[in-house]
C-alpha cells in the first residue's frame, strides 16, 4: 500500500516541477521579448535620438521631411525609438547640422550636402550637380548604380552614415529683382546660391552668397542680395518670395534633381539592434519618396497662385545666359576633381551613369514627353 501511495505523489510532484519550469521560460521570454519590443510608450526601454535640421521649424516641404521620418520610426518601432526633430537655431546654427551629428551632440541631421563644400568638396555631388541628373535619375544612381556605397566612404572619416533625404525634383531658377536679358546682365548681380554652383555663378561675373533658408526674406527685402535660388514654387511661396522680387526664372540649371539628406551618427547607429537599423533605413527610403511625390503634387498649384494672385513674372532663362552657366559649370567640375580624389572617384562613377541612363531616357522619358505634347493641346502660361 505505500509503495502505490507514493508513486502518484512522485508524479504529481514532477508535474509541478515541470509547470513551474514552464512558468519561469515564460517570464524570461516576456523579459526578453519587452527588451527588443516594449510596448509604447515604454520609457524604461526606448531610445531616444535628437534630430536637428537646417530648415527653419515648421517649413513645408523641406522641413516637414524630417517630421515625418521621426512619426515612422516611432510607429513601425512601437516606441522603442522615438526621434525628436529640432529646426535650425534650436540646438545648433543651421550650417553646424554635419558637424553635430558627426560629433554625437544629435544622432540624425537633415539637410543639404553641399552645405558641407568647405569640409567635403565631393559633397556636392550628393545634392546636385549642375546641368547634372534628375531626382529620378539621382535615385537610381545611389540606390542601384553605387552612389550611395560611395557616399559613404565619402563621410565614413567622419563617423557619419548618410541615407537619401528628399528630393524637390527640378528646382526653379530663381527669383531676380531685374530682367535678365542677356548674360551680360549677370555681371554684378549678388545671389544666394551655394554648393558648386555658387562658383559657377560667380565665374559668370556675379556674386554667390551663403545664407540660411531663414534669413533670405529678409536679406532680399534689405538689398544685400539681388537674387535667390531657394526651391521651387511650393517652397518659394511659404518663404514670401514674391513679395520681395518681381522676376521668376527657370529652368534650375544648377539643382536639376537636388537631393537632400539624412545623416546619422556611425557610432548611434552601431548601437541598434538590426530591426531598428532597418526601421531607420526603411524610413528614410519611405520620407525620401513621399518629398518628391509632395513637391510634384504641390508645385503646379503654387505656380498658379503666384502668377494669378500676385505680380511674378515669369521667364526662361536666355540661352546665352545658359551657354555661359554652362561652360564655367564644365570648368568648375574639372577644378574640382583636380584637387579631390574622392571627387574623382565619384563622379567617374556619376558620369558613367548619366551618360547610360541619358541613353535610355531619350527613346523613353524625353520621346514620350515629346510625343505628349505633340497630341495634347498647347500648355499655355498666363500671358506675361
Amino acid at each position: 500500500m505505500r509503495e502505490k501511495t507514493l508513486l502518484p505523489l512522485a508524479i504529481i510532484g514532477l508535474l509541478l516541477l515541470w509547470l513551474a519550469t514552464l512558468g519561469l521560460w515564460a517570464v524570461d521570454a516576456q523579459t526578453v521579448d519587452d527588451t527588443y519590443a516594449p510596448a509604447a510608450g515604454n520609457s524604461q526601454n526606448a531610445i531616444e535620438w535628437k534630430l536637428v535640421t537646417t530648415w527653419p521649424k515648421g517649413l513645408p516641404g523641406l522641413g516637414s521631411a524630417p517630421e515625418n521620418f521621426a512619426r515612422r520610426v516611432g510607429e513601425m518601432s512601437n516606441g522603442r525609438l522615438t526621434v525628436r526633430v529640432y529646426g535650425a537655431g534650436e540646438v545648433v546654427p543651421p550650417f553646424e547640422v554635419f558637424d553635430a551629428v558627426s560629433q554625437g551632440v544629435a544622432e540624425m541631421g537633415h539637410g543639404a550636402s553641399y552645405y558641407w563644400k568647405g569640409k567635403i568638396p565631393a559633397a556636392v555631388f550628393y545634392t546636385a550637380v549642375p546641368f547634372g541628373m534628375t531626382a529620378q535619375e539621382m535615385n537610381g544612381w545611389l540606390h542601384y548604380g553605387g552612389g550611395l556605397a560611395l557616399w559613404r566612404e565619402l563621410y565614413a572619416p567622419f563617423g557619419v552614415r548618410p541615407f537619401a533625404g528628399g528630393s524637390t525634383g527640378v528646382q526653379m531658377a530663381g527669383w531676380f529683382n531685374r530682367e535678365l536679358k542677356s548674360a551680360e546682365d549677370l555681371n554684378g548681380l549678388k545671389m544666394r546660391i551655394p554648393g558648386l554652383a555658387g562658383e559657377v555663378f560667380a565665374a559668370s561675373g556675379g556674386t554667390a552668397v551663403r545664407l540660411a533658408g531663414g534669413e533670405i526674406y529678409t536679406s532680399m527685402q534689405t538689398g544685400v542680395i539681388d537674387a535667390v535660388e531657394w526651391v521651387g514654387p511650393y517652397n518659394d511661396r511659404t518663404l514670401g518670395l514674391m513679395e520681395v522680387a518681381e522676376y521668376y526664372y527657370y529652368p534650375g540649371w544648377h539643382e536639376p534633381g537636388a537631393m537632400l539628406e539624412f545623416t546619422v551618427n556611425q557610432k548611434a547607429f552601431d548601437r541598434l539592434p538590426s530591426d531598428l537599423k532597418a526601421i531607420v533605413e526603411g524610413a528614410a527610403r519611405a520620407t525620401n519618396q513621399d518629398m518628391l511625390d509632395e513637391f510634384t503634387a504641390r508645385n503646379n498649384e503654387s505656380l498658379t497662385t503666384l502668377l494669378t494672385e500676385h505680380s511674378t513674372k515669369l521667364r526662361p532663362l536666355p540661352d546665352d545666359v545658359l551657354d555661359v552657366l554652362h561652360s564655367n559649370s564644365v570648368i568648375a567640375l574639372e577644378q574640382l576633381k583636380a584637387d579631390d580624389p574622392m571627387a574623382t572617384k565619384i563622379s567617374a562613377s556619376y558620369e558613367t551613369f548619366l551618360d547610360g541612363v541619358r541613353t535610355y531616357h531619350e527613346i523613353s522619358e524625353r520621346a514620350y514627353l515629346n510625343a505628349r505634347d505633340r497630341v495634347l493641346p498647347p500648355i499655355s502660361f498666363i500671358d506675361q
